[in-house]
């Protein structure tokens, strides 16, 4: 498969990502764990069927030394045992997230509770940058049909 298009080849696009991409930095930079990153960025792209920002966030979850287990179980979180309950309340905060769509109420009250009990203002914020982002970076890559499968872990880090 071959990409529609290549986005820093051209002007318009090129700018605008630098800057977009600059936002995906801070949110890295952020105190929210990085394995509860990794796993929500894993999660919105499973849901949003983006090939390569699951193997992107695989591959450099599984440098990062995260299990080869969980990373298997994220697709089916609620039923597996692996997850501390601050990282369920994330992934549940980041389905919601990007189900807006598909549930009326968006974020339900119990959700941002149960996240809002393991994480503070700071993480957060973070939390709910990183879901807005990885669906905004899903879409540009599915609509362009970015191809999966070639990225080495680290290249964006």
């Amino acid at each position: 498969m071959e990409a529609r298009l290549d986005y820093f080849a051209t002007p318009t696009a090129g700018k605008a990502l630098k800057y977009f991409m600059s936002a995906g930095k801070e949110v890295k930079d952020s105190p929210l764990p990085a394995s509860t990153r990794e796993l929500v960025a894993l999660r919105v792209s499973q849901i949003n069927g983006c090939a390569v920002c699951i193997d992107m966030h695989t591959k450099d979850a599984a440098a990062a030394g995260e299990s080869p287990v969980r990373l298997n179980l994220v697709a089916a979180w609620r039923e597996a045992t692996v997850f501390t309950e601050a990282e369920r309340a994330a992934l549940e905060l980041a389905e919601e997230g990007t189900r807006v769509a598909d549930a009326a109420g968006g974020v339900g009250d119990e959700v941002w509770a149960a996240a809002a009990k393991h994480y503070d203002e700071d993480q957060l914020g973070a939390l709910v940058i990183l879901v807005s982002f990885m669906n905004a970076v899903n879409r540009l890559n599915v609509i362009s049909r970015q191809p999966a499968g070639d990225y080495v872990p680290g290249t964006f880090h």
